[in-house]
């Protein structure tokens, strides 16, 4: 019996995906449960598990195509495991459905080469590589993409050669369909340049206090949560302190309404493998400096592996980008619709200053508050980057609360 492989539902407001990676091709048997391709929606990627045992009849949708919830996107011919077949015996082992069992990987057979995912066979191709030398981590050997890409990456790099440069003068061009996160980041820029009064005004903060202490500090925090301390917890401490204090840059317009919230939900930019996300700190204003810097390195790991889930990247009440990693030494960013405001971080330059009738050279960041006016006036938010500028210079001030 055919069975249909359809989008299932990805989210609240989604209703499109492009279709990704296919992990079978037509022709090759799936055990049910197993993934069998890759949909990618403007936040997240999901893995769609074959309903039934058989063989992959039809691929509907093909890799780069678009697709909405619930269309047909393969066909399955339901079938049982052929006999001796490994990998279908694996997947319906009831031991690989239990979350806390660690299955090892199982080495090839010696008469013949580990069964190869389309994906992996792609990598072997695209990395010059051969099955037989790359050590496969699937059930009963199977070789998977990232195996091939851990391989890859642990060889010798190659001499480099020299490039031949493309012609002066050349006019070519190329052509290349918007993924699903990049068109929602464009609408969504849009849609916050239209609809809210956006303003920026910045300052700037002087390092010492922050670096002083991570460098005293370091090993101990690091030895302790095995996390370094990192300046972004810093300003996330200093954003929910100065939330405390003018909690209009922690709401929102809802219609004629204002809508504030008693909590701080701060939206973190992070460079993930698909692009820049922005994963949400939930109650931000209850966790400490090594949980702030725990979840930052969880969400940056998981966002550079498209594995961040939906729940994560919706919902903040603040935001917080740092431009700096890339070399920015100032700019303005674009909140994030329905917040309010958007702190920018930047580049720490040695600059000369002036203190107490004396120039002396300090490690300096410029911070830019962007904020919807229509909220948030001028002098609120003027002082609420004065109050986040003298908790960082000043740390002790937010474990004092003064």
């Amino acid at each position: 019996m055919a069975v249909e492989l359809r989008v299932p539902p990805v989210g609240e407001s989604i209703t499109e995906v492009a279709i990704g990676e296919w992990l079978k091709s037509e022709g090759e048997f799936v055990a049910e449960d197993e993934v069998v391709v890759i949909v990618e929606s403007d936040k997240v990627n999901m893995e769609v598990p074959a309903p039934v045992s058989g063989y992959l009849e039809k691929i509907v949708k093909a890799s780069g195509s678009t697709a909405s919830v619930g269309d047909v996107i393969g066909v399955i011919a339901e079938a049982a495991a052929p006999a001796g077949d490994g990998v279908a015996a694996a997947a319906k082992d009831p031991a690989f459905d239990t979350p806390d069992t660690v299955v090892p990987p199982t080495p090839a057979k010696a008469d013949g080469p580990a069964r190869v995912t389309p994906a992996a066979r792609r990598a072997l191709a695209a990395h010059g590589l051969a099955a037989d030398e790359v050590q496969g981590s699937g059930p009963a050997g199977r070789l998977l993409k990232d195996d091939v890409l851990r391989h890859a990456e642990a060889r010798p790099a190659p001499p480099e050669t020299a490039t031949p440069a493309a012609p002066r003068g050349s006019r070519g061009e190329e052509r290349v369909r918007m993924s699903p996160l990049r068109k929602t980041v464009a609408k969504r820029l849009v849609l916050a340049q239209q609809s809210a009064a956006l303003l920026t005004t910045f300052n700037e903060v002087d390092m010492s206090a922050v670096m002083a202490l991570r460098r005293e500090h370091q090993p101990d925090f690091t030895a302790r949560y095995d996390v370094k301390l990192g300046f972004m917890s810093f300003f996330v401490k200093a954003v929910v302190d100065a939330l405390g204090q003018f909690p209009a840059l922690n709401g929102r317009v809802d219609g004629d309404d204002i809508v504030y919230h008693d909590y701080c939900d701060i939206g973190v930019a992070i460079g993930g493998g698909r692009g820049l996300v922005v994963p949400v700190l939930r109650n931000a204003e209850s966790l400490s400096f090594s949980q702030i810097e725990q979840a930052i390195n969880d969400l940056g790991r998981r966002a550079k592996a498209n594995k961040l889930k939906l729940d994560e990247l919706v919902g903040g009440t603040f935001s917080i980008t740092n431009g700096g990693v890339y070399g920015s030494l100032l700019s303005t960013p674009i909140i994030n619709p329905p917040q309010s405001g958007i702190l920018g971080m930047h580049g720490i330059q040695d600059r000369p200053i002036a203190v107490d009738g004396e120039v002396v050279i300090r490690p300096m960041m410029y911070l830019a508050l962007t904020y919807d006016h229509r909220l948030v006036d001028g002098r609120e938010a003027v002082s609420f980057l004065r109050r986040v500028k003298a908790c960082v210079e000043a740390p002790v001030r937010m474990l004092l609360e003064v």
